[in-house]
């Protein structure tokens, strides 16, 4: 009974890792995009770079704090955008982020200042192309009650052609009133509108505009003496001459305590504003969902204590008027009051996002503003030939490693050596079927540090098997049989073998914790492997070798490699007799 229970339990451990495999691989194939490949790093499939060079109001040098602070605040929208194996590093006066996949925009988004402002709408118009007389008499005073001018209706999906005359964009879209007591109430939500990307008009690959300090500083200045004068004949004036198409200066430095003059994102229309009411330093949270009764994506605001009550007093005194929701410097939302707010109630900002750009826009709004006003000076795709030449070589060279390992082995331990070859084959196949799964839940990116980390946790699995061998060897040379030593042998190399993994678990895990870019990559996947070693030695190479100790083929000192440390352990015998012997004899003559 006892032996039938001593050999039952180790096919339960093979069943177990068995299940486990057989669930990973359920849920690569039978859940998500069902895609069996890994997501991979920029440097193995291309990306994305772009400089963001700092701007300040007066000219200066950008302080190496606010760099830092900028820093911290683009790497938690890139995880808050699922972006993993993105980099933000500090160059300078620079930001140069870089961002894997196709998806230029990603990267662009990222270095939004999201210096966002509610501010009443005083008037709105239609942009005045470059070149042509304005219509607007500037100097008529600006009237606050004015009504809206009416727009044609543009189609959301049509281009926008920025050198030819542009329809006024409908901005006149009521708030829903929304009834206090009622939570399942719409709540307050803005025009149809195509949020753009603020980016000062760079596009990647262009050639980067080289503006000295000065240069910068005074284009601030004449933006901000033209675009937030208190004065409404100038108002009027910057309206009529405000060139939509054309890169902002003021992107992200307008004064929230003076009038502003602004497009709008998609530069079919002109606002004339005025202060600020709201900071966006007050929005308690932002997130993005699906409208499921209007189908449409929308972004949710909801503010702190003052910013609600501060709303709900503006809506309840400013019904039938507009509302416009600034985002560096340009307008993303105009909507008009319907009806008043209760105090902590959110806020919607609606247009016509995708599920990515209202995500994009809310981890935005959500993770704060920069304390610096950035530009885009420089974007260019990243080629991943080189990633991928390296990749090559680098696989090349650890499979000959492992070859070399695997040969090894079976020199030195026989049969005992495909077992480690079986092994190793299971904890690859696992870690790849994990790998798949995390770049799906966690958008986990394989890079070249993250196979670094792969292969070296490989070999360290090497390395428990030896240890589990030699403890075996150890346990034959005092005397005991194959199958009496390997449960020795095993209890002896599990303290050996969980002290060195848990050693390498923490390295790894402070690693990750401190290290950037990278470097981050590199420890996850030693940490993963490392925890997978202790899986696999746990449940499969102790399972197999206690299985093959039982086994008569197994036991042959021809196959399993042990002979020579068995003759050794029986010349240790005859050795030990024969001093017993002459012990006891020396004995009886005295």
């Amino acid at each position: 009974m006892a032996s039938s229970s001593g050999s039952s339990y180790p096919v339960r451990y093979l069943a177990l890792f068995g299940a486990f495999v057989a669930l990973i691989y359920g849920l690569v194939f039978l859940t998500g995009d069902k895609s069996p490949t890994p997501k991979l790093g920029i440097d193995l499939q291309g990306g994305t770079r772009v400089t963001l060079t700092a701007r300040t109001p007066d000219g200066s040098a950008p302080s190496q704090d606010s760099l830092r602070q900028a820093q911290q605040i683009i790497e938690t929208r890139v995880n808050g955008l699922g972006v993993s194996g993105s980099e933000v590093v500090i160059d300078g006066q620079n930001l140069v982020i870089t961002v894997p996949g196709d998806d230029s925009s990603q990267a662009r988004t990222l270095g939004q200042t999201a210096r966002l402002y509610i501010r009443p709408v005083i008037q709105a118009t239609s942009p005045t192309p470059p070149g042509t007389p304005a219509a607007t008499d500037p100097g008529a005073p600006v009237d606050p009650a004015a009504p809206v001018d009416p727009a044609t209706p543009v189609d959301p999906a049509a281009p926008v052609d920025p050198a030819a005359p542009a329809d006024p964009a409908p901005q006149n879209r009521p708030f829903p009133a929304q009834d206090p007591t009622d939570p399942a109430a719409p709540t307050d939500t803005a025009p149809d509108e195509e949020p753009s990307e603020q980016d000062a008009g760079s596009e990647p690959g262009a050639a980067p505009t080289e503006t000295t300090p000065d240069e910068t500083a005074d284009a601030i200045a004449e933006a901000k003496a033209l675009r937030q004068s208190e004065d409404p004949t100038v108002q009027q004036q910057a309206a009529a001459t405000i060139d939509c198409s054309a890169p902002d200066p003021l992107q992200g430095n307008d004064d929230p305590a003076l009038p502003l003059v602004a497009c709008s994102t998609d530069g079919t229309a002109v606002y004339v504003l005025g202060p600020s009411i709201i900071d966006g330093q007050q929005i308690a949270d932002a997130s993005s969902q699906f409208d499921t009764q209007q189908s449409r994506n929308v972004v949710s605001l909801s503010f702190d204590t003052a910013g609600g009550d501060t709303w709900a007093q503006f809506t309840a005194a400013n019904i039938g008027q507009q509302a416009a929701f600034t985002l560096d410097s340009k307008v993303v939302s105009a909507p008009v009051i319907q009806g008043a707010t209760p105090s902590g109630s959110a806020t919607q900002i609606t247009g016509n996002f995708t599920a990515d750009s209202a995500r994009e826009l809310a981890n935005t709004l959500k993770y704060g503003s920069l304390p610096l006003s950035f530009a885009a000076s420089e974007a260019e795709t990243v080629s991943a030939t080189l990633g991928l030449a390296s990749l090559e070589a680098g696989l090349i060279a650890g499979a000959v490693g492992l070859v070399l390992v695997l040969l090894y082995c079976l020199l030195y331990y026989r049969m005992l050596g495909i077992l480690t070859a079986l092994s190793l084959v299971l904890s690859m196949a696992a870690i790849y079927g994990i790998l798949v799964l995390l770049g799906r839940w966690i958008d986990f990116t394989l890079d070249l540090a993250g196979i670094a980390g792969l292969i070296i946790g490989i070999g360290m699995t090497a390395d428990s098997f030896v240890v589990f061998f030699e403890r075996i060897k150890d346990e034959i040379r005092e005397g005991r049989s194959f199958r009496s030593a390997v449960p020795r042998g095993w209890a002896r190399a599990r303290r050996t073998i969980l002290s060195g993994n848990a050693v390498s678990f923490i390295a790894a895990a402070v690693l990750y914790v401190l290290a950037v870019g990278q470097v981050r990559g590199f420890a996850f996947t030693l940490g993963l492997s490392t925890l997978l070693d202790i899986v696999i030695v746990v449940l499969v190479t102790w399972p197999l070798v206690n299985l093959a100790s039982r086994s008569e083929f197994w036991s042959r000192p021809s196959i399993n490699g042990l002979g020579a440390v068995q003759e050794i352990a029986r010349a240790r015998k005859r050795a030990a007799a024969a001093k017993t012997a002459a012990a006891a004899g020396a004995e009886k003559e005295a």
